[in-house]
């Protein structure tokens, strides 16, 4: 039966869901006939039990019900209880009703009895409260004018406008007929320019951080992270402008309306009834988090409205709050256009102002510290003077060499600036940090004119009449459909930019004493580039794309409305913006001016630009890109560079054209050093050419985007003194034998392999002296390298250089050649890392790179130095041939001993003593080894081959050449450089050689069998050719010789 399937039965008692499963359906039908079932028990045969079956199944349902009546007791008694009180109050109620409609049967008859006298005092009540209102209003009216001069006076002055707005509303509209009031009318117009002259006021002083409310003490931030955001307060929904990076993450959240005609202003009530909520203070509000935000102090006093809701959520600082309050009030005075005007006159010359004090003030600033520096050092001298004369010491070493010449006196002869002007130096760093001071303040100007002039395109960009309020009517002249420029009367973010721009040019041109002709040709080519540009499709003023950075600006001509006329009767200055400005006298803080303070000037307006770049909404972003940096790159690229170019091209002739320029200088000190500034002798030439080069990368540092034009620069220069170089070296080696034997591929091969050429200057590197050890191999080398030189014999005196002037002059050219490449070298790797460390950041301005780099142009420098090396090393190796050579033509027969060494061995070691003496102080010992270093091989050499021409010899003669080999020994030996050891084994060799030949034959023979590999078997037979008196050689001693050798 599923009609009991959800009686509540407990668990002990399921069977009785059992039980009434078995029950017929027809005791639950909805019409119960019950004659079938007595019919049924009155024929059964068994009526006892179909009786019985049926009480069976009335108790189960009995018991079925006692359960649920159990169950449900209380709800029934409640329901029950309920029912009863609803049935009480239903009946209370229908008493109430009958005995109300009573009361209104008898309120009607009365009152139909009096219906004339009623209304007749109701009326007169309701024009009794008008008139009460309407005096109301009149009194608080005529307090109006004395209350918005207290505002005044108190700077409240957007409470003052709202005042304003409101009394004029209610003038108009409710008491426009109330004649009384026109003494009212009068105040309350004067008082409008009042206000606007005030407010344009705060708003011209706050504009250039000098009102009370300016953030004059920040500096401006670095990255646009950490520029603060400034919330644009009065825009609608409606609003199509776009906005700068700095206000568009606000845009539609915290909106105003401005409605002038017809409708609400500003959430006032438009009816303009004047009561006590216009002294309510609204100085602290609440957030939708609960987060309670101070409202600023001068909107105390102001009626709570949508402005002061949007200052009171936004999180902008203070000084945009500021200039909001008064951009929202030129608004409801509509005197947008007027204000625009004013601006645009008074912009110009208020930056050519503020240019100036600053300028001024640094100024005076350097003459405090210069009093309480030097008081009664100077008399009778300009300022100007004064600054430069502590400045002169600048950059150059103050001390002067050893041999008295001084470092300082040799650049500034070659160098086309000063040491003030120098990359670093005091005028480059004087004109940085006053750019730096000044471009900083006037970005903190323009971050306020971005900020104003984006709330004033949004207000026109509402397509609504600004310049007229409410209480104003409309001006026929007005064009709904003019430009945003002439709306607000010529004034845009553009307009203020190119000024700022211009007057910071006109600066720079100053600072470089750069004429607006120097560049006119230029302007006009980027005026016609930029003209040449097509419209935005975007931009409504057609002239935003027409405004270019020429050489010198031109303002745009403004006309103020006829509104703005009573400015002229509050005292403000019509002077035109056009009108010749004085200097910015600049020249009082700086200590030299000129075109070379561009690379100082290059640094400051590139992050100049940046920064402004920052700020610029997205269709003001071309003026960032052709404004002061442009203008800056065309002069550097149209002027300075070349400039410079020729300057320099003139300091490197001169330096490498004078007569002093590669002659070594006389007096020097007596050791060499590699200290500079101790007194290294480098040439005079080329230490001017190092120091040229590195000014000149000392430019390109300061100006990375001209960097490879530079470079260029010095590369040509480089080329220019390694020719010279290299005719200077041809003039000492020309037609001389050594100089033709270092060409030779051979010569060339042996000199590499030789142990000594670790001593020259390695091209990949510093000196390799660990590789100066002696093998097999390079001993072998420098045999042949000996015998070949020996086979030149005889050597001609006109073939070698005997001018020591020269060989001294190859010394010294060859150490200033090193010391440059060095340097170059130096200078390249700093110049390649600085390129790569900005390379990201500033693209180069020169269409490509040098095609060499400045390290090739060290190996060339480094590769003529060793040049010069090899053949001073031949030279003297020749020389000693030359003299060696006198031993084949003398008779070594005497009959005594000599007590003197020959002549030709005294005039060598004279020679080699005198030489070193000469060249020690230009070159290092190393140097002076591999100098020296060849001479003592190809004396011992020499000395030994010259016995095969000897036809005899005696013991004097003996005795003689080996006198002759000690005295060339301790002529090697003095030299500081040489290893004497060496030196004294290899002549040691030549002592042994001749004193075999005072050796009978048999003592000789027997010395050559412990010695074979001393000398070869040629030495060994020209001992046995030679005549010596006394001593017997047999027939077949050359054979016998040959056994022991080949055995």
């Amino acid at each position: 039966m599923g009609i009991f399937d959800e009686l509540p039965l407990p668990p002990e008692k399921a069977y009785l869901r059992e039980e009434l499963s078995r029950i017929d359906e027809t005791w639950t039908a909805a019409r119960f006939d019950s004659l079938p079932h007595v019919v049924h028990i009155l024929t059964s045969k068994d009526r006892e039990g179909a009786a019985q079956y049926l009480k069976e199944q009335s108790d189960v349902v009995e018991e079925v019900v006692d359960e649920v009546v159990q169950c449900y007791h209380s709800g029934f008694n409640r329901a029950i209880q309920n029912y009863s009180q609803i049935l009480r109050l239903f009946s209370e109620s229908t008493e109430s009703i009958s005995v109300l409609k009573v009361d209104l049967a008898e309120a009607k008859k009365h009152l139909s009895a009096r219906n004339k006298q009623l209304h007749q005092l109701w009326y007169r009540s309701v024009t009794l409260r008008h008139i009460i209102s309407l005096l109301d209003q009149i009194e608080d009216i005529a307090k109006v004018p004395a209350r918005i001069e207290k505002l005044i006076a108190e700077k409240q002055y957007y409470a003052a406008v709202q005042l304003h707005v409101q009394s004029m509303m209610m003038l108009e509209r409710g008491l426009q007929t109330v004649g009384a009031l026109q003494d009212v009318r009068s105040e309350l117009s004067k008082l409008r320019g009042v206000l606007f002259y005030k407010i344009l006021e705060d708003l011209h002083a706050h504009l250039y951080n000098k009102g009370e409310y300016s953030a004059a003490g920040s500096t401006t931030l670095e990255n646009d992270d950490d520029v603060p955001t400034i919330i644009s307060a009065a825009l609608t929904a409606h609003n199509s402008q776009t906005l700068s990076r700095r206000t568009r993450s606000l845009k539609g959240d915290n909106q105003t309306s401005l409605q002038i005609d017809g409708g609400s202003f500003d959430g006032h009530d438009e009816e303009g009834t004047l009561d006590s909520s216009e002294e309510a203070t609204l100085d602290v509000t609440k957030d939708p988090n609960g987060a309670l935000r101070q409202m600023p102090t001068w909107l105390l006093n102001s009626t709570p409205d949508e402005f002061l809701e949007t200052i009171s959520k936004s999180d902008a600082p203070l000084y945009v709050k500021y200039l909001q309050t008064m951009v929202e009030c030129l608004c409801m005075l509509g005197k947008v256009s007027a204000a625009g005007a004013i601006i645009c006159q008074r912009l110009r010359p208020t930056i050519h102002e503020i240019i100036t004090s600053k300028i001024k003030a640094h100024a005076d600033l350097l003459n405090s510290s210069r009093s309480s520096i030097g008081q009664g050092s100077r008399t009778g001298t300009g300022d100007l003077h004064f600054i430069k004369g502590q400045l002169e010491s600048y950059q150059l070493p103050k001390q002067k060499r050893k041999n008295g010449i001084s470092i300082a006196g040799t650049l500034l002869a070659v160098s086309p600036v000063s040491p003030l002007m120098a990359p670093g130096g005091k005028a480059q760093v004087a004109a940085k940090e006053l750019l730096d001071s000044i471009l900083d303040a006037v970005v903190r100007i323009f971050e306020n004119h971005v900020v104003v002039g984006e709330l004033l395109e949004a207000k026109v960009g509402q397509h609504v009449d600004m310049n007229t309020p409410k209480s104003v009517a409309v001006d026929v002249s007005w064009n709904p459909d003019s430009e945003t420029s002439q709306v607000t009367g010529g004034y845009s973010i553009g307009f203020s930019l190119t000024v700022l721009q211009s007057e910071c040019q006109q600066l720079i041109c100053e600072i470089l004493r750069a004429t607006p002709e120097a560049a006119s040709a230029d302007a006009a080519v980027q005026t016609a580039r930029l003209a040449s540009k097509a419209p935005s499709k975007d931009k409504r003023d057609g002239s935003e794309n027409g405004l270019t950075f020429a050489f010198r600006f031109t303002d745009a001509t403004i006309s103020i409305p006829n509104q703005g006329v009573d400015l002229v009767r509050q005292g403000w200055n019509r002077k035109g913006p056009n009108v010749l400005q004085e200097g910015y006298g600049s020249a009082a803080v700086l200590p030299e001016e000129g075109i070379y303070l561009a690379a100082s000037v290059y640094r400051p307006v590139l992050q100049f630009t940046d920064k402004v770049a920052s700020m610029l909404p997205t269709k003001y972003s071309q003026l960032s890109n052709d404004g002061l940096l442009a203008f800056v790159e065309n002069f550097v690229k149209d002027h300075f560079l070349p400039t410079m170019f020729v300057d320099y091209r003139k300091g490197v002739q001169q330096a490498i054209s004078s007569p002093a320029a590669f002659r070594p200088r006389a007096h020097v000190v007596t050791t060499y050093t590699p200290s500079i500034e101790k007194g290294r002798p480098v040439l005079q030439g080329l230490l001017a050419i190092d120091y040229l080069t590195k000014e000149v990368l000392g430019w390109a540092q300061a100006m990375p985007k001209f960097a490879n034009d530079l470079v260029k620069y010095v590369q040509t220069f480089l080329e220019r003194t390694y020719e010279r170089c290299r005719t200077s070296y041809m003039e000492a080696v020309l037609e001389k034998q050594s100089y033709m034997l270092i060409g030779r591929h051979d010569i060339e091969k042996l000199m590499r392999i030789d142990p000594s050429s670790a001593y020259l200057p390695n091209l990949q590197g510093p000196y390799n002296l660990e590789s100066n050890s002696y093998d097999a191999e390079t001993i072998e080398a420098e045999l042949e390298l000996s015998e070949l030189l020996l086979k030149l014999r005889p050597i001609k005196q006109e073939n070698l250089i005997h001018d020591d002037n020269k060989l001294i002059l190859l010394a010294s050219l060859s150490d200033s050649l090193e010391y440059v490449a060095d340097s170059i070298e130096r200078l390249g790797q700093t110049t390649q890392s600085a390129s790569n460390h900005i390379g990201g950041k500033y693209n180069s301005h020169s269409d490509s790179a040098p095609t060499r780099t400045l390290a090739s142009f060290a190996q060339d420098y480094r590769k003529l130095a060793i040049d010069c090396l090899k053949v001073l090393r031949i030279e003297m190796q020749l020389e000693t041939i030359f003299h060696m050579q006198e031993m084949t033509n003398t008779e070594y027969l005497d009959d005594q001993d000599a007590e003197e060494p020959d002549d030709f061995v005294i005039s060598l070691t004279a020679q080699i003593t005198r030489r070193d003496e000469e060249m020690a102080p230009f070159i290092s010992n190393a140097k002076r080894n591999y100098i020296f270093g060849g001479i003592c091989g190809v004396a011992a050499n020499a000395s030994i081959k010259a016995l095969a021409d000897m036809k005899s010899i005696n013991l004097f003669g003996v005795q003689q050449i080996c006198r002759n080999s000690i005295a060339l020994e301790q002529a090697l030996a003095a030299i500081p450089s040489i290893n004497s050891e060496v030196v004294q084994q290899r002549l040691d060799r030549v002592r042994t050689y001749y004193e075999l030949l005072n050796m009978p034959f048999e003592a000789l023979l027997a010395f050559i069998t412990e010695h074979v590999h001393l000398f070869t078997a040629k030495e060994y037979s020209n001992l046995l050719n030679v005549l010596v008196p006394g001593r017997e050689i047999p027939p077949d001693s050359h054979k016998r010789v040959s056994e022991v050798l080949s055995s």
